[in-house]
């Protein structure tokens, strides 16, 4: 493969991710595997939760295309992909976000702000059903979404 070809998949892959993993917490983890993310949404104690399932899952389909990618090369920088989305996505949701293992970084402005006013909007709704931003680094206009929340309230 040349090079461009592995950089355009393994960013390709990114973007997918991030369509991939709203469809997910929207249908799945908001829907049929509320079981696991139930935990995500609840007070705990300790560092890990139930919802941490999820990546073990997802990590574990990785490292299988990592190994494929040993003989169909395509799949090793798919992996790649997928493994950079979710170094991505360790950061922002889980240390900045939610402040797990140590981080306290709260951002004042920006696109940073703005995806931690998301994600606390996220968690405004108590249970599974009327949520709103499941997206994890794509992040909609916090006043759209509290509009969107208060007219869910009003119904």
């Amino acid at each position: 493969m040349a090079w461009f070809e592995k950089v355009a998949l393994v960013g390709g892959m990114v973007l997918f991710m991030e369509c991939f993993a709203w469809a997910t917490h929207k249908y799945v983890m908001h829907g049929w595997g509320w079981g696991w993310h139930r935990s995500h949404h609840e007070p705990h104690d300790g560092a890990f939760e139930k919802n941490d399932l999820y990546a073990v899952t997802f990590a574990l389909i990785v490292v299988a295309l990592f190994v494929a990618g040993t003989r169909w090369e395509f799949l090793w920088w798919m992996a790649l992909g997928i493994t950079l989305y979710g170094a991505i996505y360790a950061f922002v949701h889980d240390m900045m976000v939610h402040q797990r293992f140590g981080m306290r970084w709260v951002p004042r402005r920006g696109y940073s702000k703005r995806l931690l006013q998301a994600h606390r909007l996220h968690h405004a709704v108590k249970g599974k059903e009327g949520g709103v931003s499941f997206g994890f680094l794509l992040a909609p206009d916090p006043a759209r979404l509290k509009r969107r929340l208060a007219d869910r309230a009003m119904r």
